[in-house]
């Protein structure tokens, strides 16, 4: 769909806007839009991101906790929860879908030709503990003398950041190439095994260890914005499953905790109105084979007038 391609890639550009950073000091914009949370996975210290990974925000949102309630300050910032419910509440997972820039370059990469492969439904749970895990209980609990927390996910996993922040830093800064260790030959294989999976496999990252994707997810049923499906009018013949980048059975859960509302299903798969969506209960029932439909009526001469 070209349209989704069109907001993709604005969407790429908008959260990384900063092409001033060879020139500034620190290599990373820090100016205020950085206090904004992006709704897609984008590291906060790639150098043209002009605003902040709400994954990492929630995790140095965590890993203070600890300090704060030492110090006797019990004010905690919930703003990136709310943000996060607020779009969660609002679409569910249709961010994954729309506005993420790995979730978009995933889809790039998995078009390089080559044989395809599908993912084990089992391996797309791993994202729910690597949420709780990584983000939520280690930042929380694991904690230094001075009772900080660590970013966990992004430190130890994030291939976005290794690809956005972590690859860039050692081109631009040569100061930073003699420290190179474990660490960061660890993140770049694990950055390296995602690239060969995205060939083989569509967005293998989003449906198996994304945090962001696990937390939209558990909107999915409940958002405004949902999916429908006619059991009269679908005939099995699985195209919705054929054109879905994430491998969702349309026909055993219309709002599936993986789905990320792409849309593709409806526009390039369902031929028979089988598929639609709703917007606060207000179904959007206009199917593709129903406008070529009207637009044959409308393209045909009126009765009793010559061409």
């Amino acid at each position: 769909m070209v349209l989704r391609r069109i907001i993709q890639t604005v969407a790429v550009f908008l959260t990384n806007a900063y092409w001033l950073f060879p020139f500034s000091g620190s290599g990373i914009y820090t100016g205020r839009f950085k206090a904004v949370c992006a709704p897609g996975l984008n590291c906060w210290s790639c150098p043209a991101a002009t605003t902040a990974c709400p994954i990492g925000a929630l995790q140095n949102s965590l890993a203070t906790v600890r300090f704060n309630l030492g110090a006797g300050n019990y004010h905690f910032g919930l703003y990136v929860l709310g943000w996060l419910g607020l779009i969660g509440t609002a679409v569910g997972r249709m961010p994954c879908g729309w506005v993420c820039p790995f979730g978009f370059f995933q889809e790039l990469v998995h078009k390089i030709p080559s044989r395809k492969f599908g993912i084990p439904r089992v391996l797309t749970w791993l994202k729910y503990p690597i949420l709780a895990l990584f983000v939520v209980l280690l930042p929380l609990f694991v904690v230094d003398s001075f009772g900080f927390g660590q970013t966990w996910f992004c430190k130890y996993i994030c291939p976005a950041g290794t690809l956005e922040a972590g690859l860039p830093a050692m081109g631009l800064q040569s100061q930073l190439r003699p420290m190179v260790g474990w660490l960061f030959a660890h993140k770049v294989t694990l950055l390296l095994g995602f690239l060969v999976w995205m060939v083989f496999a569509s967005r293998p990252f989003c449906r198996v260890a994304c945090p962001l994707g696990a937390l939209y997810s558990l909107f999915n049923k409940v958002s405004f914005f949902r999916m429908r499906w006619d059991e009269d009018a679908c005939v099995h013949c699985q195209k919705c499953y054929q054109v879905c980048p994430m491998g969702v059975k349309f026909w055993e859960n219309a709002n599936h905790y993986d789905c990320i509302r792409c849309l593709r299903c409806y526009y390039e798969g369902c031929q028979f109105g089988a598929i639609s969506y709703e917007w606060v209960g207000l179904p959007e029932r206009v199917v593709r084979t129903g406008r070529r439909k009207q637009q044959k009526q409308q393209a045909a001469p009126s009765g009793g007038q010559s061409g």
